[in-house]
């Protein structure tokens, strides 16, 4: 036993660098780009420029591909999620449909096969449209929701949430199901806490940051059967784009029912619904305005605190709220500092849309820009305190017409990522994989580490 001792260590060193290698991440590891690509200068089935050529890309799904195979496919392919629970975690990829006949498509990624599992029966002005899907999460419920980002004069049938109840279905077809309990807004971004509460935004200049408390947080079944939707409230609300200290407002019952003064609708098709925006522009649900809020990400720290992170396209910024603190912070703004100049990034950084958390719980912004304009930042926040040091440009796209959205870093793999193209203006949106390979000194420690077991070993040999 005791002479198995030594090569038993060297094997141990050996995998556990190389452990640690994957439990990390490489995407950041790269170098500041300093101005966007040119538009159009990259093929469009790897259109990315990136901060790295250890990072590299593959075009995944495209929807001329879809239209040949017959599959129905509206394009304007918007947010990503995967299966993030269950035995075959990560083994899906699911994205929609951001048009006047929204739809939910699934990627296999073990076969690489594509389905659309479910379309709106009809396009809008329809009464059985849905329209705009943007949101893409999956629940703690080993479900997937999705909501309209779309809203117009009362009333109007749409702000709503969508649950996909049987997202790993064999045959590819999917049961799509409305739940009214969550107050109408015109969504985007949607996070889950520890706790389940599911967080919400209205996607408007002077929109306002929600949560859905269930009545039954911890039952899938009846997650959405009823609960209080809130309103986030810094100081007294009424100061725009406020930080510091802030409050909930409840502005429903535990069923979900509108409270006295708040405004509710009956749409065309005969459902009556809270009206998220109009209730809480009222004095005693008012909530703190935002300039566009768009997407949300939430990140659990080290000391247990988590962090909801919340992106406003008007304005260029990224906000970050301690959910126990109760503490809003502006994250990033046009003030930030971008490494490449060592100066404020200024207006070098512009709508940012989208929001992805990498697997070391680095934050990265994606902006709604057409190709050519349209950048990926990565946000430096060391300490972890809420407010960024600086961000880098991490990637740039080339596509014209078209912006980069649902940055998602894969949660089986450290070092995959995938980013769909949304709307270019060839119509062939895309999912476009990427890869990030260690730096050739990562590959020196681990071909060490096993140089040294083969030493070892011949060593053995020698002596017996």
């Amino acid at each position: 036993m005791t002479k198995l001792l030594p090569l038993a260590s060297a094997i141990a060193l050996a995998f556990a660098s190389h452990n640690v290698l994957a439990a990390s991440t490489n995407f950041s590891s790269f170098t500041p780009i300093p101005s966007s690509v040119a538009a159009g200068s990259l093929a469009e089935s790897a259109p990315f420029k990136f901060g790295s050529t250890n990072f590299s890309q593959v075009s995944v799904a495209d929807r001329t591909t879809q239209l040949a195979a017959g599959q129905f496919n509206s394009g304007n392919w918007d947010m990503i999620d995967t299966n993030r629970t269950g035995p075959n975690a990560g083994r899906y990829l699911f994205t929609v449909f951001e048009t006047s006949q929204a739809g939910i498509q699934r990627l296999d990624r073990q076969t690489g096969n594509t389905v659309t599992m479910w379309a709106a029966p009809a396009a809008a002005p329809a009464l059985n449209s849905a329209v705009a899907f943007d949101a893409s999460r999956w629940t703690p419920f080993g479900t997937y929701l999705t909501a309209e980002e779309s809203w117009g004069s009362q009333p109007q049938p749409y702000g709503r949430l969508f649950e996909l109840t049987n997202p790993l279905a064999t045959n590819g077809i999917g049961n799509v199901v409305h739940h009214n309990a969550v107050a109408r807004v015109s969504h985007e971004g949607l996070a889950f806490d520890k706790d389940n509460t599911l967080y919400f935004i209205d996607e408007l200049n002077g929109g306002s940051i929600y949560k859905y408390r269930s009545a039954t947080p911890n039952s899938g079944a009846t997650y959405f059967d009823g609960g209080v939707n809130s309103v986030l409230r810094v100081g007294n609300g009424n100061t725009p784009n406020a930080t510091g200290a802030f409050s909930w407002v409840p502005f429903t019952d535990a069923a979900g029912v509108g409270l006295p003064g708040s405004v509710s609708i009956v749409d065309p098709n005969g459902i009556t619904s809270v009206d998220g925006r109009a209730t809480t522009n009222v004095a005693a649900y008012k909530g703190t305005d935002y300039q566009r809020p768009e997407d949300l990400e939430i990140q659990t720290l080290a000391n247990g605190d988590q962090i909801l992170y919340v992106a406003t396209t008007t304005t260029h910024e990224v906000y970050s709220m301690n959910l126990t603190t109760n503490t809003m912070n502006t994250f990033v703004s046009r003030s930030t500092i971008d490494l490449a100049t060592g100066l404020a990034v200024g207006s070098a950084l512009s709508n940012p849309d989208n929001l992805a958390i990498d697997a070391a719980g680095n934050i990265y912004i994606v902006e709604d820009q057409p190709g050519g304009q349209a950048d990926i930042w990565f946000a430096n926040d060391a300490n972890r305190d809420g407010i960024a040091e600086s961000v880098a440009r991490w990637a740039t796209l080339s596509t014209v017409g078209a912006e980069p959205t649902g940055l998602y870093f894969d949660v089986t793999n450290p070092n995959i990522a995938f980013v769909n193209v949304q709307h270019p203006s060839s119509g062939v949106d895309r999912m476009i994989q990427i890869t990030a390979v260690p730096e050739p000194e990562s590959y020196a420690m681990l071909l060490a580490g096993l140089g040294l077991v083969g030493a070892i070993a011949r060593r053995r040999q020698r002596h017996r």
